[in-house]
């Protein structure tokens, strides 16, 4: 047998065994969302570590989402909800996008895909609350026109609405993550090129579709309505607005 010319251990810091145990520590139910955890004396007792690796591990936890550091105060565990949990890649997703033209090219053909399944279920599920909630978004979008950060703000209400009639925690984070990634690349001015009745036009068709829970129907206008919308976002906003 021929062992590999490598096998060089490599000796973890005391932070990363901190974090570990601070992790199963949450995981385990030891502490509950809304607790603390303990101080930072108790923890360097407990594990026979310094301050440094503390604070060290503590910040890791936080930077997941797990906990929530206050100065003077005990960090407190925090709730694992799927929002929290998609917004660990918020930065990377951010990044990605800055820098490749395809890759938001590549997120307007999964929103697309994601929302078409979304106002299908809406259309099966929805409830005369939820129909009557969608038409005041519509009301308030169309008092907005004229303030096109608030337009593109209540459209994106709309849409997310739609994702939390699903009652798909996932589907909601998910779709609050896609649209807030969207929104840095909306080229404003092209909505007010005639753009602003046609958006509140598709919008009330589609609802439309959900009250008469046709699934199809409202797939097909969902659609056709994002084909129209999604030149509206671009690595290019200024020679869009002005072409």
């Amino acid at each position: 047998m021929t062992l590999p010319a490598n096998e060089t251990i490599v000796r973890r810091k005391l932070a990363d065994e901190v974090f570990d145990r601070l992790k199963a520590m949450i995981v385990s139910g030891e502490r509950s969302p809304g607790e603390t955890l303990p101080s930072e004396r108790e923890l360097m007792a407990r594990f026979g570590v310094g301050r440094p690796a503390i604070r060290e591990a503590m910040q890791a936890l936080s930077n997941l989402g797990l906990v929530t550091i206050s100065h003077g105060e005990r960090a407190r565990v925090r709730e694992i909800t799927a929002l929290a949990a998609i917004r660990q890649v918020d930065m990377v997703a951010q990044l990605l996008l800055s820098t490749s033209p395809e890759s938001l090219e590549h997120l307007k053909e999964a929103r697309s895909f994601f929302e078409r399944g979304m106002v299908r279920r809406a259309a099966e599920i929805a409830t005369a609350e939820d129909v009557a909630a969608l038409r005041a978004i519509v009301d308030q979008q169309r008092s907005a026109a004229g303030d096109a950060a608030e337009f593109v703000r209540i459209d994106m209400s709309f849409h997310n609405r739609i994702a939390k009639i699903t009652g798909n925690p996932i589907y909601s984070a998910v779709s609050e993550m896609m649209l807030g990634w969207l929104q840095e690349y909306h080229a404003h001015m092209l909505i007010w090129q005639g753009k602003s009745e046609r958006t509140l036009s598709d919008h009330e068709a589609v609802i439309d579709r959900i009250e008469a829970h046709d699934p199809d129907g409202a797939e097909t206008l969902m659609s056709g309505h994002l084909e129209r919308s999604n030149h509206l976002y671009s690595h290019n906003h200024e020679s869009e607005a002005t072409g």
